[in-house]
């Protein structure tokens, strides 16, 4: 592949942001609260502590769409990962390629449907795990489609 440090680095630059935006992210913040598709964080006087998500008042189905989207996401980052060791190793992951695209688009599909189905914060305004997930699945599929195009060097 001619563009093989490229793929790697686009691969892992994903991975990167898929665990970001899942893991330590915060979709929506209003004032010292955030909150991500697996937890809040709520930070009052100086003094933080992790709460869950059913305070806000969200439907039972939105909270496990926000499981589902944290789980699809550091799935994403594991097979993303796993491609750009392949590729590194001058080989060409089919295999891994297709998963991750199966991986990114099932997550797409759960962190679209707990955005949609978000109750709503009076004040809440959209934040940095929001943007590095939308990134992350852009650089994700560029990475994956990159490998699936790829030919295998001719032998000399």
């Amino acid at each position: 592949m001619k563009h093989r440090w490229l793929i790697v680095a686009i691969a892992l630059v994903a991975a990167s942001a898929f665990a970001l935006s899942v893991w330590g992210g915060r979709w929506w913040s209003i004032g010292e609260v955030e909150l991500g598709p697996f937890k809040s964080k709520q930070c009052f006087g100086g003094e933080c502590r992790p709460a869950g998500l059913t305070w806000i008042g969200g439907t039972e189905r939105w909270l496990r769409m926000g499981m589902a989207t944290w789980a699809g996401g550091l799935l994403s980052m594991l097979v993303l990962s796993i491609v750009a060791a392949g590729v590194a190793a001058r080989r060409i992951p089919k295999l891994a390629a297709k998963t991750a695209l199966v991986a990114i688009a099932t997550c797409t599909i759960s962190g679209v449907l707990f955005i949609v189905q978000y109750p709503g914060i009076d004040g809440a305004g959209v934040d940095r795990g929001l943007y590095l997930f939308v990134c992350a699945i852009v650089l994700g599929v560029a990475a994956a489609v990159g490998v699936l195009r790829a030919r295998p060097a001719s032998a000399p």
